[in-house]
């Protein structure tokens, strides 16, 4: 599915009927769902295109509340290893709506990120949260990892 995301060098692995992609953060090959797709797309889009080093992502990181277990899908950390950017993808299917938005914003209680990203692949949005106001501003397009 074409995306409105830069191509890079796709490695696809698995069968015709059960395909995987490989994922460059987690090292691995994993199943190609259409949310995997724009998330190898997206994490590419942020090295390759906006300077942000692969070494400080993470995909599939597991946070706890209470005794539920949920999964952002990708944060970017500090160099001090706090959490910057927590980014959500869906399908491109799947429209952007007020209740991605409060999934992120729940993981956010958590994390405490400074930026928020959603995605689906056809649509990007990136917010900051203004400390002094208390709201979140929206921007244009996604910084580069030297303007966060």
């Amino acid at each position: 599915m074409q995306l409105n995301l830069p191509p890079f060098d796709v490695r696809m692995g698995g069968t015709p009927t059960q395909p995987t992609i490989f994922d460059i953060l987690r090292r691995k090959y994993v199943a190609l769902t259409p949310e995997e797709w724009v998330r190898q797309h997206f994490i590419h889009y942020l090295i390759e295109s906006k300077g942000y080093p692969a070494s400080l992502l993470a995909n599939e990181v597991k946070l706890k509340i209470g005794s539920k277990t949920l999964r952002a899908d990708s944060v970017l950390y500090s160099t001090q290893l706090s959490p910057r950017m927590i980014v959500e993808y869906k399908a491109p299917h799947i429209k952007i709506t007020q209740q991605t938005f409060d999934q992120i914003f729940a993981y956010n209680l958590l994390l405490k990120a400074d930026y928020l990203v959603v995605s689906n692949g056809l649509s990007h949005y990136c917010c900051k949260l203004d400390s002094d106001s208390q709201k979140y501003i929206f921007f244009e397009d996604i910084p580069t990892y030297e303007n966060l």
